[in-house]
């Protein structure tokens, strides 16, 4: 029963995933998987916190909106392959704001998650 909880978590974040990646935004900075990361570290940090010794957050809920949710929406190996992308296009600049802005501002969204369930509660 675990599975089903991850995978229907996973597809909706997936589809939120995509649904993001069609909005009409042009940049160099690739802004819109910086944007789905720093959105799935905030909600994950919420998720974390609100389950953190709470008897009330199920363990289903925790799989479907942490491990599904959240793992199906993040795009982590999207963001690593646009960085080498950059890199590799001699773009160091940008890859490097890239990867300290995405490192930068989800712990900053994971934290602000946490606080938030924190106030939540």
């Amino acid at each position: 029963m675990d599975f089903l909880f991850v995978a229907l978590g996973g597809a909706a974040g997936a589809m939120g995933r995509y649904a993001i990646g069609l909005l009409p935004v042009k940049a160099s900075l690739p802004i819109l998987t910086l944007a789905v990361n720093i959105i799935g570290a905030a909600l994950i940090g919420f998720i974390a916190g609100a389950a953190e010794g709470s008897e009330n957050v199920s363990q289903n809920a925790v799989l479907f909106w942490k491990t599904g949710v959240c793992g199906g929406f993040t795009t982590f190996s999207t963001f690593s392959l646009e960085t080498l992308t950059l890199f590799e296009s001699k773009a160091y600049f940008l890859g490097s704001i890239y990867i300290f802005l995405s490192v930068a501002c989800c712990l900053l969204g994971v934290l602000l998650g946490k606080k938030l369930s924190a106030l939540a509660r």
